[in-house]
């Protein structure tokens, strides 16, 4: 099979980029090890369980010989929206989602146009082995593109693209049979230039090129299934799920072109993000408003989390009754942070709130967050 029209068929599909790369163990395996060894992964162990499987591409699939990468920009501007539902009232205390989050699961579409793309091969290789990849497979996807030629990854660990910028999503179509390979981009166009590591709120770069998870906005309201340490909630500010700050910030996002797929742009409920109506939400009116968005990842639990957090960060007393109604939640995660926000705001019907769950709180958690948020307001 040719490269070239494999390559131009991928482009035809939607794709915005496309390299091919050997399936070969990427430069990048030796760093990720250590990355792992210092404990930057958190409480994402299934990073560490698969961790040998990404040495080699093999690993995933038998006989691999060639990976087909592909990008798709997702960058699109908010939504022109007046925060307030209604003339004259008050506006509506809103959250921040990570863009990548705005639209219909990213895994879906990209899985989608990488099945057409498997189809063209199984057309013109009908004896040829292939299988599809899209975040769920151990692979260093941000490595093998920088080796398909796609970008290089920045001082804030993204895969940038000098005419894309970084708002990128990735996938491979992995092969067994040889192709014609790209050169691999080696160049790191970043320079002298920190912005990224300086704006990050929390700190989570422990250098450039070194992402402490720990402490990224995005694991802390995503990956993160326990309690958000007290420390860090004042500074994830009104950030619900991800975050996008060491992007925004950065200079190669300015030539970003707007994505030209639907599905990536803003859907109903996903942006502006209303923190109280999330608040509010059950287990089924969860499932039912974002079965088809990664703002499933987090769970409701996490989900509302957040949105508890976020309220406390915006002090608004307005929130106060929302959050006193989350302190009846059955999960004691939602209890937890709905109790430091309330201590947060401080006033005396959030006072009085806490101090009437105290007597009744069974959960030690719960409590220890109770007993923190009181003494906070004296």
């Amino acid at each position: 099979m040719n490269a070239q029209e494999l390559k131009s068929e991928a482009l035809s599909i939607g794709f915005d980029l496309v390299g091919i790369a050997p399936a070969i163990t990427p430069h990048g395996f030796t760093p990720f090890k250590e990355w792992l060894k210092r404990g930057f992964s958190g409480e994402m162990h299934y990073m560490t369980k698969h961790a040998a499987a990404r040495h080699h591409p093999s690993n995933v699939m038998d006989g691999v010989r060639s990976i087909v990468l592909v990008g798709m920009n997702y960058y699109s501007d908010p939504v022109r929206e007046d925060p307030s539902p209604h003339q004259n009232s008050s506006p509506r205390l809103l959250g921040k989602v990570s863009r990548y989050a705005w639209g219909t699961d990213y895994h879906v579409i990209l899985r989608e146009r990488l099945k057409q793309l498997q189809k063209f091969v199984i057309q013109k290789a009908p004896e040829s082995n292939s299988r599809v990849v899209v975040d769920t497979a151990p692979i260093l996807e941000r490595d093998f593109s920088q080796i398909a030629g796609i970008g290089w990854i920045g001082k804030n660990t993204m895969i940038i693209n000098k005419y894309e910028g970084s708002w990128l999503f990735l996938g491979g179509l992995l092969v067994d049979f040889k192709l014609e390979y790209d050169p691999p981009h080696t160049a790191n166009h970043c320079g002298t230039c920190t912005r990224c590591l300086d704006a990050c709120p929390t700190d989570a770069f422990a250098g450039p090129y070194q992402l402490d998870s720990r402490l990224c906005i995005s694991y802390l309201t995503i990956e993160l299934r326990s309690s958000v340490p007290k420390s860090l909630r004042p500074k994830i500010g009104s950030w619900v799920f991800g975050c996008d700050i060491c992007q925004d910030v950065c200079p190669w996002n300015r030539k970003s072109s707007r994505t030209h797929e639907p599905g990536f742009l803003p859907q109903n409920g996903t942006y502006p993000f209303d923190l109280e109506q999330v608040l509010s939400l059950t287990e089924e009116t969860f499932r039912k408003q974002f079965n088809k968005s990664t703002l499933k990842r987090p769970k409701r639990a996490g989900l509302l989390r957040n949105a508890a957090i976020a309220l406390g960060n915006h002090g608004d007393p307005r929130s106060v009754p929302c959050l006193s109604r989350a302190m009846e939640d059955g999960e004691p995660l939602i209890r937890g942070a709905a109790a430091w926000a309330l201590g947060k705001i401080g006033t005396q019907e959030a006072i009085a709130t806490l101090k009437k769950h105290i007597q009744t709180e069974q959960d030690p958690m719960v409590q220890d967050e109770l007993n923190t948020a009181i003494l906070s307001t004296r």
